[in-house]
């Protein structure tokens, strides 16, 4: 079974900036489109930013420029750099790999535990 772990977050004030990574266990990480989604307590499952294969890349709206995903095919890790966060931000992440239609499959949020970035104003 694939693991995926997360670090990198922590607290910080409105205005700064965090890099979270996640590292994937296997052989298969070139081969993944990679997702970082984030929750708030009670919230659902959101995806913040994916990037493929092939490094084509997907922001979520509210991200506004502010974050940049990127990939070290190498090291089977996924980073997300974060700059002008906002208290909005504050949250849980959590990495995985893009569900495959028609595969079972549960958001991250929801069965296992990330890192928290919590954003203070």
């Amino acid at each position: 079974e694939t693991q995926l772990v997360e670090c990198g977050g922590g607290s910080v004030q409105a205005g700064g900036s965090l890099t979270l990574s996640c590292i994937m266990s296997g052989d298969h990480f070139d081969d993944s489109d990679m997702v970082w989604y984030r929750q708030v307590p009670g919230g659902e499952c959101e995806v913040v930013s994916s990037i493929a294969q092939d490094g084509s890349t997907y922001y979520g709206e509210f991200v506004e420029g502010r974050f940049t995903i990127a990939r070290d095919n190498a090291r089977s890790t996924v980073h997300l750099q974060m700059n002008r966060l906002k208290s909005d931000d504050t949250a849980e992440y959590f990495c995985d790999e893009k569900h495959r239609p028609g595969v079972p499959w549960v958001p991250p949020c929801y069965r296992r535990q990330g890192t928290q970035v919590t954003v203070s104003s």
